[in-house]
């Protein structure tokens, strides 16, 4: 038997984001999930490690990785659509399920269980990856800005609100601490 998951999860890279917008520096969802598993990771170390609080690094960093999966068949759908209204997103969530589905039907039995978890990330998992992928939406913003495009200005002052309106410490430390980074030149990085 011939299975095509990972096949399937190959082609992320060529599903363009920010389709809407001009982008001075291209992004695909796997340039992106990538930024996601590494920001989550991140997330999940500092509420374990400086606040206090429970959180699995590895298991984020790895249900980022596929937190987009389902866009191999639905495309990366602009925000501004998605959210549009209930009945939108309600019909999107139904076709991502239906993406899962197949995604998984790409794998033999006995993997399913672990991939449907990563696929679907419930509760703490689900939190922690969902606030990776908006401050990686925020970061693209702010290197976007760095380039003189003022495409994303809207995008980023939005973005900040809603990471600063999530209500958690760790992307709230996250942005004090290590965002001003994101705007310097290579050079000023390495000083």
């Amino acid at each position: 038997m011939s299975y095509n998951f990972y096949a399937l999860i190959s082609r992320m890279k060529n599903i363009d984001r920010w389709a809407l917008m001009r982008n001075a520096d291209r992004e695909n969802v796997m340039e992106h999930s990538h930024m996601v598993a590494v920001l989550a990771h991140a997330l999940a170390v500092i509420r374990r490690d400086i606040m206090g609080g429970s959180a699995s690094p590895d298991r984020c960093a790895t249900a980022a990785l596929f937190h987009d999966a389902t866009e191999i068949f639905t495309g990366d759908m602009p925000t501004p659509v998605k959210y549009h209204d209930e009945e939108i997103r309600s019909a999107y969530r139904r076709v991502e399920e239906g993406a899962i589905r197949k995604l998984s039907e790409g794998l033999p039995e006995t993997m399913r269980p672990e991939y449907d978890l990563l696929l679907r990330e419930e509760g703490e998992v689900r939190d922690i990856v969902k606030a990776a992928d908006k401050l990686s939406a925020y970061i693209k913003c702010v290197e976007e800005l760095k380039t003189g495009n003022l495409e994303f200005k809207s995008a980023a002052s939005s973005t900040l609100t809603k990471l600063r309106a999530m209500g958690m410490p760790e992307v709230d430390y996250f942005l004090d601490n290590f965002m001003e980074a994101f705007e310097k030149t290579i050079d000023e990085l390495s000083i």
